[in-house]
């Protein structure tokens, strides 16, 4: 028998923050990590939005989305950087807690988490059967350590719409030399 799941309930109109290509049509659209999975999501399985709790999550997860360019943050003109996307959810949604010692104890995570003991970050395969049992349960997402950081700062939230009307609003879409640099 696995242990419970640790639950709580992410604060109402709290600003979440979404990296986006400025070509995106639409940067909030879950399906696209439903397709292709993520840390929390196997591909082609259900939808999930990644979001960062705040601009320093943020700013730690812009390496991972620009691993695969030929050129660093520095050398991106101002018009071509990412932008970030504020959004706010639903109220109340109920979420796998994966960032207190507590939760990832009853997550059956090292309490090193996002790392394993030997210092090298925790696999996708690991944390998706996660996901998948925490939507099974019913909840809305996981907010989770930051995988970018290695003292676990940082927290992301790996949300899944309870149905294709249950969409995260878009607030503001901030040029790349306001957040990264501001």
């Amino acid at each position: 028998m696995t242990p419970d799941l640790v639950v709580e309930r992410t604060p109402d109109d709290h600003s979440w923050w979404r990296i986006a290509d400025p070509a995106w049509a639409d940067p909030l659209d879950p399906g696209f990590a439903q397709r292709r999975g993520g840390r929390w999501n196997p591909p082609d399985s259900f939808p999930t939005l990644y979001l960062n709790e705040d601009m320093v999550t943020a700013r730690l997860n812009l390496r991972a989305f620009i691993a695969a360019w030929p050129y660093e943050p520095e050398e991106l003109r101002e018009d071509t950087g990412p932008v970030l996307v504020e959004c706010k959810l639903p109220r109340r949604q109920f979420v796998c807690d994966m960032h207190t010692p507590e939760g990832v104890r009853a997550a059956g995570m090292p309490a090193s988490y996002p790392l394993e003991s030997d210092g090298t970050v925790i696999a996708h395969d690991r944390c998706q059967p996660l996901g998948g049992r925490a939507k099974n349960q019913g909840l809305r997402g996981v907010r989770a350590r930051s995988a970018q950081s290695r003292d676990g700062a940082g927290r992301e939230l790996a949300w899944f719409p309870a149905s294709i009307r249950s969409v995260a609003r878009r607030v503001a879409t901030l040029a790349f030399p306001v957040w990264f640099w501001g």
